[in-house]
């Protein structure tokens, strides 16, 4: 790797650069960080696990608890996981149905990074008895490998 890119690819980090955390008041205030895909010549998952994911019912405006799951495959850029821990940290005061939520977070995901393909789960508790299961995704699912070069 030449030393003029490595200097260059953490440019637009700036959350992580920081040691201490001002946690975004609304998923509109929030922002997903990227940086480049060094290994964009090949179709490879990532997978971010985040278990305790909160967000307000827009009607009762009682806490509603979930475990998000997102699964991607990046193309030019990646999504950075500090970034990605306050964007759902700001959704902890937000009014939204847990449908909604899974599909603003994969659009959120998608304007960010651009992804070869991605998927939001969301496997929300019990309320009145009902536990609601949600997943969204961009499209069909491609291999994982390496990609052809199709450039001439």
């Amino acid at each position: 790797m030449s030393g003029k890119k490595s200097d260059t690819r953490f440019d637009k980090l700036t959350l992580l650069k920081k040691s201490e955390n001002n946690y975004p008041d609304s998923p509109a205030q929030a922002r997903l960080e990227v940086f480049q895909n060094l290994y964009s010549d090949r179709n490879y998952e990532i997978v971010f696990d985040c278990p305790e994911y909160t967000s307000l019912c827009p009607v009762t405006n009682q806490p509603d608890f979930g475990h998000i799951t997102l699964t991607y495959i990046p193309d030019e850029y990646c999504v950075e996981s500090k970034s990605l821990k306050l964007f759902l940290f700001a959704q902890r005061n937000h009014n939204t149905f847990h449908e909604e939520a899974v599909n603003s977070i994969l659009n959120a995901v998608v304007e960010a990074c651009s992804p070869r393909w991605a998927e939001v789960n969301g496997k929300f508790r019990p309320r009145g008895g009902i536990a609601i299961n949600v997943t969204a995704a961009t499209g069909i699912k491609p291999e994982l490998g390496f990609i052809k070069n199709t450039k001439k």
